[in-house]
């Protein structure tokens, strides 16, 4: 094989590679854990964890490069939320579900989307 074949081949397979590191962290399992089923802003998933927002922050990029979350602008807020149809994210789920860790975040996380479905949206007007 070619150095450039070589090069090409490993390039490939960068989008696995970045979702397996991203993976790598307990942290980032937990914050896709927590975001389940809400969709919820760096501040909201911040003040789970005992570790600062700018360090939330990274996390989240790194699991955004990887593909496992999307953001949105919504106002002054950005809100993190699973990446539909992933199936790294089918496979994570499953495997929160038998997690002792992952199980009190994802029930939290449906208790939230189901408080937010039941509060009447502020439109501003």
């Amino acid at each position: 094989m070619s150095h450039w074949q070589a090069v090409s081949k490993s390039l490939k397979y960068r989008p696995m590679q970045r979702v397996f590191e991203a993976l790598s962290s307990p942290v980032r399992r937990k914050i896709l854990a927590y975001l389940a089923h809400a969709d919820l802003t760096a501040g909201e998933i911040a003040a789970k964890f005992e570790i600062s927002k700018p360090a939330v922050s990274q996390h989240l990029s790194v699991l955004e490069v990887a593909g496992l979350v999307t953001s949105e602008k919504k106002g002054q807020y950005v809100h993190y939320s699973l990446a539909p149809d992933q199936l790294t994210n089918t496979l994570n789920g499953y495997v929160q579900e038998v997690c002792p860790v992952a199980k009190p975040l994802k029930r939290e996380s449906a208790a939230l989307a189901k408080a937010r479905a039941n509060t009447p949206k502020d439109d501003g007007l």
